[in-house]
């Protein structure tokens, strides 16, 4: 056997373990069989690099990039609508089905909890991995995805295709990661798809391929005569198989609606013993010829829609309700909870919001409560169970002294929460300062809450201007920080100078702006100085502005605490940039409201969209609005903007708008 020989004997021998265990779950060498051969492969390519090819098993990990760069898809990837329950999903198949005078069969697949993306085989070789971005264009992360071992290099038959899957990291793995990164004192991730999502976008492959990514094929878009001639999904998705692609074991070919809602049920329960996260099924129409003629709307096919599972509850206890004081003084209440796993996580906190709320739902230390994550993500609690416990249990006092400070609680007038009386409050400064040192306002690096509180301690710092007054020497004092830290953390400071005045707003925390009205002030006011002279009338007149937030602008640059504070910033050369010319004026003179949980981009992005293209963005809804961008979960918002008349937008219309 030649050399040349002996290696592509070697590279199929792994390919083929490959598949076999990470694909079919079925091993089909020993670990030390496998590493044996790895290692002569890795060799013999060593000392004869002219036969080291891309779909080699070595060449899966090991490259760093500078940056991931855009690519434009070849084909688009869509969106799905959604589905909450049987009697949506059942107008959704029987309006298809009068359409074709017949009942049609379906596709049903358990919707993965992961990143979307695209893959180009040419010839059998793996030649390109896209992530979905917007559905038009992605990031290439080839190198990444190589060292996903479910992903095949090299496929059984030299086809021509495009691919698209769906990135997770199993639950165990998932697990695993997180503690091993509590032992070395790192941060762990919320969830499987957050961890999964960070570690594709490590610009070291080595790193990501520690991280035991997996990946399921849920459709493919052939290129060969012979299999463009597969007339329905179900028979593609075996040719995959076929092929060398894991797809999910799960699958269902099913006759009608009936049973594919029967599908639905039987794994709403079922899904919490799988080792990883589903949050639905994706239902298809099996055939292909009638998924071309039934085509796409703006952002999503209409052969095709996914039926979410209702959020998952669970209950625990709750030991202790914790009381934070935030940057505004407000006093707000904290759930302590035995952790139990909610959604992917382990919840051990949750939101009470409120007082009132408390009083409302008679909540009581020691109470079984009933929890879930609103929109899936943030936790809260939403109930207390009804136990024979609940009644011996002792009401909950309402505080009236600050948990930090001991200084009275205030009501303020036609608000519900409670408020530290003392301005000088050290949760209160802290908070202060961790909020100018945000990613949202002056985003500083390496300034996080625990080097404040370290500096305020040590009374460095009383105010985030103190934060510029500061040197090298000072961090240094500081626990378990070296000259090079030091200096990280000074220049990330010096470098927030130069941040634009929309950052510098958000940043001085004033009452009832946040992000969004300090953009459109931006907008509107050219320099910190022309905001400072306007007018009490002319600030109401703004867009999206109104009287109540007019006011407190206007009090705010009248305070003689703030204009001496603004003086202090002039002085150490903190100067707002002007604001950037839009890249067109398309959007000019028009008004969004964002609300809902985009799928492609934060609204945040797409705000910046937006004023890019000289338009604007307004936080509520009004007759002057021009269009909502609705995303998922959208709430009050939408109702308002459907009773006004006001144009709705899906995030795909919304994109098809700005496209160049």
């Amino acid at each position: 056997m030649s050399v040349e020989q002996r290696i592509e004997f070697l590279k199929n021998e792994i390919n083929k373990s490959n598949y076999k265990y990470y694909v079919e779950e079925n091993p089909y060498l020993s670990d030390v069989e496998y590493d044996e051969m790895f290692a002569e492969l890795k060799k013999l390519e060593e000392q004869y690099p002219l036969l080291k090819t891309p779909d080699s098993p070595t060449q899966r990990v090991g490259s760093i990039s500078e940056k991931f760069f855009s690519h434009t898809h070849k084909y688009r990837l869509y969106s799905l609508d959604n589905t909450y329950n049987a009697e949506e999903l059942t107008i959704w198949y029987e309006k298809i089905c009068k359409e074709y005078e017949q009942e049609l069969e379906l596709v049903c697949e358990l919707k993965i909890d992961g990143l979307a993306i695209a893959l180009t085989y040419e010839q059998g070789l793996f030649t390109l991995g896209v992530t979905r971005g917007d559905g038009v264009t992605g990031e290439n992360i080839t190198q990444n995805l190589k060292t996903v071992k479910a992903i095949p290099l090299k496929l059984f038959e030299p086809k021509t295709l495009e691919v698209r899957g769906e990135i997770y990291m199993p639950k165990s793995s998932f697990e695993k990661l997180n503690e091993d990164a509590l032992v070395k004192g790192e941060k762990v991730f919320a969830n499987p798809r957050n961890a999964a999502s960070g570690s594709l976008r490590q610009l070291d492959s080595t790193i990501t391929a520690k991280r035991d990514l997996s990946m399921f094929t849920y459709t493919g878009i052939f290129e060969d005569d012979a299999d463009k001639q597969i007339k329905t999904h179900y028979d593609g998705m075996m040719k995959l198989k076929e092929l060398g692609f894991k797809i999910n074991p799960n699958i269902r070919l099913v006759k009608n609606i009936k049973e594919a809602i029967e599908y639905c049920n039987e794994w709403e329960n079922k899904r919490f013993d799988l080792d990883y996260a589903t949050d639905g099924v994706v239902i298809k129409i099996n055939n292909i010829a009638i998924q071309k003629d039934l085509g796409y709307t703006a952002r999503a096919p209409k052969w095709a829609t996914a039926f979410k599972f209702p959020p998952e509850e669970v209950t625990t206890k709750l030991r202790e309700i914790e009381l934070n004081t935030g940057k505004t003084g407000i006093i707000t209440p904290v759930a302590v909870l035995d952790p139990v796993a909610l959604g992917g996580s382990i919840v051990s906190r949750a939101s009470l919001h409120n007082f009132d709320e408390i009083k409302r739902l008679d909540i009581r230390i020691g109470d079984t409560v009933l929890i879930k994550k609103a929109a899936e993500i943030i936790p809260k609690v939403i109930k207390v169970m009804d136990t024979p416990e609940h009644k011996d249990l002792p009401l909950y006092e309402i505080p009236d002294k600050c948990p930090a400070c001991d200084a009275s609680l205030v009501e303020k007038e036609g608000e519900v929460g409670l408020y530290c009386s003392n301005l000088n409050c050290s949760k209160i400064v802290c908070a202060k300062i961790e909020y100018w040192a945000s990613k949202e306002a002056m985003d500083i690096d390496k300034v996080g809450p625990a080097i404040i509180q370290q500096l305020y301690d040590k009374k460095f710092i009383f105010n985030a201007v103190d934060l510029y007054k500061l040197n090298m020497q000072d961090f240094m004092q500081l626990d378990s920080v070296k000259e090079k830290s030091a200096s990280n953390i000074y220049n990330s400071i010096q470098e927030s100078k130069n941040r634009p005045l929309n950052r510098l707003l958000t940043a001085m925390g004033i009452r009832h702006v946040g992000k969004e009205t300090a953009d459109i002030l931006a907008g509107e006011f050219p320099s910190l100085d022309s905001l400072i002279s306007a007018q009490l009338e002319e600030l109401a007149k703004v867009e999206g502005i109104g009287d109540i937030i007019a006011k407190s602008i206007y009090d705010f640059f009248h305070n003689e605490e703030n204009i001496k504070m603004i003086e202090e910033l002039k002085e150490i050369g903190i100067n707002p940039q002007a604001k950037a010319k839009p890249k067109s004026d398309k959007l000019s003179g028009q008004t969004f409201v964002l609300t809902g949980t985009l799928q492609n981009m934060t609204r945040d992005e797409a705000s910046a969209i937006i004023k890019s293209h000289g338009g604007k963005t307004s936080s509520s809804v009004s007759k002057k609005t021009t269009y909502v961008l609705a995303g998922e979960n959208a709430g009050s918002k939408l109702d308002k903007a459907l009773n006004l008349g006001v144009i709705i937008l899906t995030e795909d219309d919304f994109l098809e708008m700005i496209k160049e």
